[in-house]
């Protein structure tokens, strides 16, 4: 059975993206690192419905919470705010490469192909280039499950965001609010 390491930004992302990949035969892990994602109290619930989500779906889950160091996050992004959304993708995407080599993986992936609201291309353009024959980028466009997986996560009482995760993006999302 081949071995996959699915990056997870969240719980809603990632039931019918492990469902899809486990229903291909593939022995999934996930990988909750998420440096980008504000403030803290937000960080944890993302977390914990990712666990949550895993429990049900019965998969494994590395979380990395010693490498929650949002300071760093924003430094790396403070001068390039207008493609900040690549930077963010690289980050996750370089780090989930470099666990599933060294973990010996065949492939990894990430929930961020899920999402209507992501730049698609470039995230699958990003992990494919990553990609090394040991250990290769699984492209699979989940955007399908959207849906369902929006569903599935009311029905499970799984914590659903109102924002893409950074301060940046929270404050596209609540600015219209405030009359901006």
């Amino acid at each position: 059975m081949k071995k996959i390491l699915l990056h997870i930004c969240c719980g809603p992302c990632s039931i019918t993206v492990v469902r899809s990949l486990l229903d291909q035969g593939l022995d999934v892990t996930g990988l909750f690192y998420n440096p980008n994602i504000h403030p803290l109290t937000e960080y944890a619930k993302r977390r914990d419905g990712c666990l949550e989500t895993a429990e049900k779906l019965g998969i494994p889950v590395l979380v990395k919470d010693n490498e929650y160091r949002p300071q760093d996050w924003f430094r790396a992004v403070a001068y390039r705010e207008n493609n900040r959304c690549f930077h963010c993708y690289a980050d996750r995407l370089e780090r989930t490469a470099s666990i599933a080599k060294r973990g010996k993986f065949d492939h990894f992936t990430t929930t961020l192909l899920y999402s209507k609201f992501q730049k698609h291309d470039s995230i699958a353009q990003l992990g494919r280039d990553m990609g090394t024959k040991a250990t290769s980028f699984w492209y699979q466009d989940f955007r399908d499950g959207w849906k369902e997986g929006i569903e599935l996560s009311k029905d499970w009482g799984i914590y659903r965001q109102q924002y893409c995760g950074c301060l940046y993006s929270e404050n596209e999302r609540y600015s219209k609010e405030l009359g901006g």
